[in-house]
């Protein structure tokens, strides 16, 4: 069949790996030094900003993640060097890790997704006790320190106190409970009319100590878990209080939410909160609502989903909210840890929380009334019947810190080819369909810093497609297009007029837990997913000591101090978002002037396209042939034999592996009912334009490579072919 070349808007150029990210007019070369953001109000003694110890994760009750050590500093970083290394899991490489380190009294306190719990001295990194809280493994961000206890969740769900010098357990709540006489799946509620239908969830993010009570969250959304938190008795575990953040009959909010679609609502808080001990309150971000991507059978707005609310913090009481993303369609959660911070705005000090990730803007919020500080508008958005979308979504003053011109043909933004592409709050229905920010998009769930050095906060982020539809019948769900480029980068913001003072860019995401630790030195650590661990100026963002931990070093670095020598530390890992080939592992890492531990192995980076997992089949076995619109039956070593519309694996096979010379032929089966075809993206290797049933193409490849192509009928269909 002739070679025809089908262009669209997102096929015209070859996408490239470098990352070019627009600034805005406000933002600043990172080059160049900027005015900081001072002078910057003397922060409340009572939000504990960390000092010797790193004692929750986060920092201080605020979540700054500012250390106020400056024995490290940037004239000396450059002779940082390991003081110890400890591989708490025996050199695992199997798991990813997600815990954010906690210090007090020279003891660091770190748990392990393979469900284990350690104290380890810090000056030396022996292991000084271990703990087992279970099998069933989850994710584990961090523990919280209080009552001389060691507060931990377990994937079993049960919240744990361990005796801080020994590891033993004092006593243990199971949580989760309340869907366990409901019937499940769609429907019937347990008779306490707690959780209805869906899943149960279970306990996420970091534990939070403050005044004898201790806060957990949960995650589940993505499976109809209806979203609660959770503050419980430090000495007892008795549980306190539980904040329903999706509404029953009679409580405020409820009637934002169509019919029963409450019950399996979603709206879960997966990441832990912020305290304000002056006005005892809490603020807790929570997620998406459920279905994640389908608003048809959940008119309204939804609260609390995509909402930041203060909480009172003894009775779980709500005192205002604030809602980022109605009626979300797009996954576009904002799901973070709250800062709090005191600003020197327009010659008045005002308190403030920041708010805001995966939609790559801030909301800066009143404390005490959630007033927007720097002004917020409802605009008009794109609207899709089918969806019930809301009319609106605010938009709050200043500007992105990710730019939203995104999708873009500039960057690794480029969209896949023959999607239908848009930007923020573009609609879709049952068309596979490229957005950005996508659902790990924008700043996720990264660790932000504000450094009471320089007055910025520093967001790390990720620039990230996602394909979105419906999710009906085996459809994609927020699916990150297979064969697309990812990367990313970070940004300094001024808070006093939320504005971007320079940005620099990443050749990788940074936006799924790793984190920016700010000094008084004048440093900035920040980790990521190839392993390595940074220092940067403060003040412009420039590189100034880089150290190879051996995996993904994609959680939050700490400081702490042990008899006048500061340390900075970190537990690197690996994750398994936004790319499941981060290099994994258990490197407990400590760092001091003067350190000897020489760097890790580097580890295989991840790739920088979003690869196909599905297991490689030679040409001979395959017959040189790829089948259209057909899944690969591993157990047959053959195609399948029914047509399939939906799914991204309708290649077959999809991981074809050939040598040079070879002729591979790409076939529309006869008993296909729609054309289909093989075109070959970013590098135009081939084009089989569209092949109606019964029809076929032949390539020969004369270059060894690797080659992602996809259907220009069903796009999210991709195959891969490699070539040696």
């Amino acid at each position: 069949m002739e070679r025809r070349t089908f262009l669209t808007g997102a096929a015209v150029t070859a996408a490239s790996a470098t990352v070019s990210v627009a600034v805005s007019s406000n933002a600043r070369a990172a080059d160049a030094k900027s005015p900081l953001a001072t002078p910057v109000p003397v922060q409340p003694p009572s939000l504990a900003a960390p000092g010797a110890d790193w004692p929750k994760v986060g920092g201080d009750l605020g979540n700054k993640n500012y250390s106020t050590l400056a024995r490290i500093n940037r004239n000396n970083v450059g002779k940082l060097g390991g003081a110890w290394l400890t591989h708490l899991e025996g050199g695992s490489t199997t798991q990813p890790q997600q815990c954010t380190v906690v210090a007090a009294n020279g003891v660091l306190y770190v748990q392990s997704t393979q469900q284990n719990v350690f104290a380890v001295d810090g000056r030396t990194g022996a292991v000084l006790w271990k703990t087992n809280v279970g099998t069933s493994q989850t994710n584990m961000r961090g523990v919280a320190l209080g009552e001389g206890l060691v507060f931990s969740a377990s994937g079993a769900n049960i919240l744990y106190a361990l005796d801080q010098s020994t590891g033993a357990v004092v006593w243990q709540t199971q949580l989760m409970t309340e869907g366990a006489s409901g019937t499940g799946g769609d429907g019937g509620c347990g008779t306490n009319t707690g959780e209805c239908g869906g899943t149960v969830g279970t306990l996420a993010g970091a534990v939070v100590y403050w005044d004898g009570l201790v806060y957990m969250g949960m995650q589940g959304s993505t499976a109809g878990a209806r979203g609660r938190a959770y503050a419980l008795d430090a000495k007892t575990g008795e549980l306190v209080w539980t904040f329903w953040s999706v509404p029953g009959p009679g409580e405020f909010g409820n009637d934002t939410w169509a019919g029963e679609s409450w019950q399996t609502g979603g709206a879960v808080c997966w990441l832990h909160p912020a305290i304000d001990p002056d006005t005892s309150t809490v603020f807790w971000c929570f997620g998406n609502p459920y279905p994640r991507t389908d608003g048809s059978s959940r008119e309204g707005t939804n609260l609390f989903a995509n909402s930041l609310v203060a909480i009172d913090a003894k009775t779980g009481t709500r005192k205002w909210h604030f809602q980022s993303v109605h009626h979300d369609i797009w996954d576009l959660d904002n799901e973070m840890s709250p800062l709090l911070l005191d600003l020197k705005i327009d010659g008045r000090t005002r308190k403030v929380v920041v708010y805001g990730s995966k939609a790559g803007m801030f909301y800066i919020l009143d404390r005490n009334t959630g007033e927007a500080v720097h002004g917020m508008e409802e605009r008009a958005v794109p609207q899709q019947a089918e969806q019930l979308t809301w009319p609106t979504q605010p938009f709050p003053g200043g500007e992105p810190f990710v730019p939203h011109q995104f999708p873009s043909q500039d960057n690794t933004t480029k969209p896949v080819p023959f999607y239908p592409f848009g930007g923020i709050f573009s609609t879709f229905w049952d068309r596979a369909t490229i957005l950005y920010p996508g659902a790990g998009g924008g700043a996720d769930w990264a660790a932000y810093s504000f450094s009471e050095s320089t007055g910025y906060v520093y967001a790390p982020y990720g620039l990230i497609n996602s394909s979105y539809s419906n999710a009906d019948d085996g459809r994609v769900n927020t699916a990150r297009p297979l064969g697309q480029y990812n990367s990313g980068g970070f940004a300094a913001v001024d808070p006093r007029t939320n504005t971007v003072v320079w940005q620099r860019p990443h050749s990788s995401a940074l936006s799924h837990g790793t984190g920016f630790l700010s000094t008084a030195g004048r440093l900035l650590f920040r980790g990521s997913l190839d392993g390595v661990l940074s220092a940067l100026d403060d003040e412009s963002g420039e590189e100034l000591w880089t150290f190879q931990c051996g995996a993904g070093a994609n959680t939050c670095p700490v400081s702490y101090q042990i008899d006048g020598e500061q340390y900075v530390a970190i537990f690197a890992g690996g994750n398994a978002l936004p790319y499941p080939d981060i290099p994994k592992g258990d490197y407990l890492w400590a760092f001091k002037l003067g350190g000897t531990v020489t760097p890790a192995a580097t580890p295989t980076p991840p790739k920088a396209r979003n690869d196909i997992q599905a297991a490689a089949v030679t040409g001979s076995v395959a017959g040189y042939t790829v089948t259209l619109g057909r899944i690969w039956s591993t157990s047959t070593g053959a195609p399948g034999t029914t047509e399939n519309l939906v799914s991204t694996s309708s290649m077959a096979p999809q991981n074809l592996h050939v040598s040079v010379g070879d002729t591979v032929t790409f076939t529309n089966p006869a008993t296909n009912a729609n054309a289909h075809g093989a075109v070959s993206f970013f590098e135009h290797e081939f084009d089989s334009g569209l092949l109606m049933p019964g029809q076929f193409f032949t390539h020969t490849f004369a270059t060894a490579g690797e080659y992602f192509f996809n259907d220009p009928v069903f796009p999210q269909a991709t195959g891969k072919i490699v070539v040696s």
